[in-house]
């Protein structure tokens, strides 16, 4: 097999995007410790300094989210299910073109759309920017085969977090879903190669086509799951 050589893809807009990335979504409980944000500025900064690099040169994917004190990402009702809003998603893709015009993006896409929401996008009277990709939960228990074919067909990447399974702390993922890097199969790969479960399945996505986002707070692992391109 082949190791892979290109480390970015072409976006529909001309830029380009690693092809691998760091997730740095943390439980609320991390935050509030050792993973607060003031320590993750200073050690990138630290980091950059060592690899001679600048802010700039960072693929940064951002996820504005405007919140009043007081309020929740996810509110809830007096029952304890969540509160659902009506929101415009053509007007929003808008604001984004906007936002790129005026060079406070260089790319714009989305997360957690469906076919039919790219759709409706894509078909939107005076598009100017297709959206460069869409970022979805992807793993071996959950592949996404149409919405990934679907995806290619537009030219627009799919970004898979999750990609090691879900997160069993968050409220809607089920507590005796199977663990993905416990999977027979995957290990008998993984063993085969002599690399971790979690090697195999970073680069079985890879291998896909999807830019892949592999999260880890442990050191020794998150240097592992960037081993994957010799393979």
């Amino acid at each position: 097999m082949r190791a892979m050589r290109h480390f970015s893809v072409k976006l529909n807009d001309g830029h380009s995007m690693p092809i691998l990335g760091f997730g740095t979504s943390a439980p609320e409980k991390l935050w509030g410790t050792f993973f607060r944000p003031e320590l993750v500025q200073t050690g990138l900064e630290v980091s950059l300094k060592k690899l001679q690099l600048s802010y700039v040169d960072l693929f940064l994917i951002h996820f504005p989210v405007a919140l009043k004190p007081g309020e929740e990402i996810l509110p809830k009702d007096t029952d304890g299910k969540l509160i659902f809003d009506t929101v415009d998603l053509c007007t929003t893709w808008e604001a984004l073109e906007k936002c790129k015009e005026a060079g406070l993006a260089k790319s714009i896409g989305v997360s957690n759309f469906n076919c039919k929401q790219l759709e409706m996008i894509l078909n939107k009277p005076g598009l100017k920017y297709k959206p460069v990709c869409n970022q979805v939960e992807c793993h071996l228990y959950f592949n996404q085969s149409k919405l990934l074919d679907f995806c290619k067909s537009k030219d627009i990447v799919l970004t898979a977090y999750g990609v090691l399974g879900s997160d069993p702390e968050k409220e809607w993922v089920t507590k005796n879903y199977p663990v993905i890097l416990e999977d027979p199969v995957l290990n008998v790969i993984a063993e085969k190669h002599q690399r971790t479960a979690a090697q195999v399945a970073l680069r079985y996505q890879l291998q896909r086509g999807l830019v892949v986002l592999a999260k880890s707070f442990t050191e020794k692992r998150i240097r592992e799951n960037f081993q994957v391109f010799d393979f």
